[in-house]
């Protein structure tokens, strides 16, 4: 046994701060790269409907980032972060345009549902990579 501490140990608030915006941004990228791939390959329809699941996927790693924050401060019995009313309220307000948006997309572009589902799971591919790349180092 060694002393060193485990990388998910050591992480701070600091770091995970940063690790969710790589995600964000990882996340966009993807969805922005497979979309024109999908565009290519298959038709416009496809390829917004896999971006509109990329889009959700990225303002969810963005909602768990406030989430996040809003959970720490109280953890750590600081004074919680200016509305955090507002960001529970606005939790679920965001849940129902989440809804809302593939509700539309699915009506509007009568595109593939399983390009959607590609798009929405972005974030995991984009959490589990961060974090892999977390124990890595």
């Amino acid at each position: 046994m060694s002393d060193k501490t485990h990388p998910v140990a050591a992480l701070t608030d600091t770091g995970l701060n940063a690790l969710l915006k790589r995600a964000m941004r990882l996340t966009l990228i993807l969805g922005a790269a497979l979309a024109v791939i999908v565009w290519i390959a298959m038709t416009w329809r496809d390829a917004a409907m896999l971006m509109v699941g990329a889009a959700i996927s990225a303002l969810s790693i963005l909602e768990w980032q406030r989430l996040i924050r809003l959970f720490n401060a109280r953890m750590d019995n600081q004074r919680t972060p200016r509305g955090a009313a507002a960001v529970v309220s606005f939790l679920l307000l965001r849940l129902i345009l989440f809804a809302a948006a593939i509700y539309g997309s699915l009506k509007c572009f009568k595109g593939s549902a399983i390009a959607l589902l590609f798009g929405l799971s972005l974030a995991v591919v984009a959490m589990m990579w961060e974090a892999l790349r977390l124990l890595r180092d």
